[in-house]
Formats: structure tokens, sequence, C-alpha cells
């Protein structure tokens, strides 16, 4: 805890992927199990209704009526927030069509409440990272971290380059290194046809 590293460990179908993906829907909207989904399929849910393989509200259970995930977080500003993600089924019948999910946030602080789209209320900057920049930083996935595990050398420091996005310092690094080069190249000409002048 004094590192701040948390291992979430149990065994398969413990329910591991959930709290992730309760964490992610409280903050983002988004969770991972859905990041994967390449294929745009549709999937039957009550009556004629049907909904995307990719959608979130996926996630709620069916013969459920509604659904929540809610976390509560300190943002950058130094405030304690909660953060709420929720959908429902219409009249909160488990055969009523699904609504479109709800997200609200609350500053524990000040007692003041928010509530709107993703985009208006803008956790993005009261977390202070992106989805992806918190999936690959705060969230290390089970199957990258078994694959990092298992790695080894050179492998192993390309995995976390992608997991921490700090590939960039290596791109930066090709180039002070093939700048440099050029210098050299440049200086070293310019020097041996100062050497053939005479004064």
């Amino acid at each position: 805890h004094s590192a701040g590293i948390f291992a979430i460990s149990g065994p398969t179908g413990a329910g591991k992927s959930t709290l992730l993906d309760a964490l992610c829907l409280a903050l983002y909207d988004k969770a991972p199990r859905f990041a994967a989904s390449v294929e745009s399929i549709n999937l039957a849910d009550v009556g004629d209704n049907q909904i995307n393989q990719s959608d979130v509200r996926n996630l709620l259970r069916r013969g459920t009526s509604d659904g929540y995930a809610e976390v509560d977080f300190q943002g950058v500003d130094g405030h304690r927030y909660r953060s709420r993600w929720s959908v429902r089924r219409t009249r909160n019948k488990a055969s009523g069509s699904l609504q479109p999910q709800v997200l609200e946030v609350k500053d524990l602080d000040t007692e003041k409440e928010f509530q709107g789209t993703k985009k208006e209320l803008q956790l993005v900057e009261l977390v202070g990272l992106t989805y992806e920049q918190f999936t690959r930083t705060v969230l290390l996935a089970q199957n990258d971290f078994a694959t990092f595990l298992k790695s080894r050398g050179a492998a192993k420091a390309e995995l976390l380059e992608k997991l921490t996005g700090t590939g960039v310092y290596s791109r930066i690094s090709q180039e002070i290194f093939a700048r440099n080069k050029a210098a050299q190249e440049e200086v070293t000409m310019i020097q041996s046809k100062m050497s053939v002048i005479e004064l």
C-alpha cells in the first residue's frame, strides 16, 4: 500500500476483471473487456431489441432492471469525488428497454453535484489521466501482466514502454543520436576544409 500498488488476485471467475470494469465504468464510461471487440455484432436483448456487443450496457445482467458502478477518488485539485455510472430499463422492469447510461459526479467536500454526459463532466481533467493512460499505468491488465512476467530483457523493456507510454523517450533518444551524428559529420567536414586553407 505504501508503494501505491494493489494486487487483485484470486482464482478464475472470482471477479477480478469485474472490479476493473466497475472502476473504469464509473470513471470513463468504458470497460476493458469491451476494448477488444473489433467486429460490430448485434446481440438479442429483451423482446425484439438488439444491443451491440461492444455496448458497455451489456454488463447489466439479463433479468435485472438496473445496475450501477460507483467509485470514490481524490481529484488532481485535491477534492474528494464520488463518480457513479448507472443504467436502467424502462419502468425499472427487467422486461423494459435499455435506457442510456447516466454519469453523476459529486464533490464530497463541497456537496456540489454534477450530471451529464462523459464529455460534459470532464472526468479526465478531475482524474488527471485519459482512459488509455489509466488502463496503461493504473490498471495492469491480467493478460499483459502474465506476458510481462514471462518475457525477458528487450521484450520486457518493450512491454514496459507499451504499458507506460514511455516509448516516446526512445524515439526522442534516436532523434538526438541522429542529429548529433549529422552535426559531428558537418564539423568534421568543415575542419577538413579549414586544414587545406593557407593563411
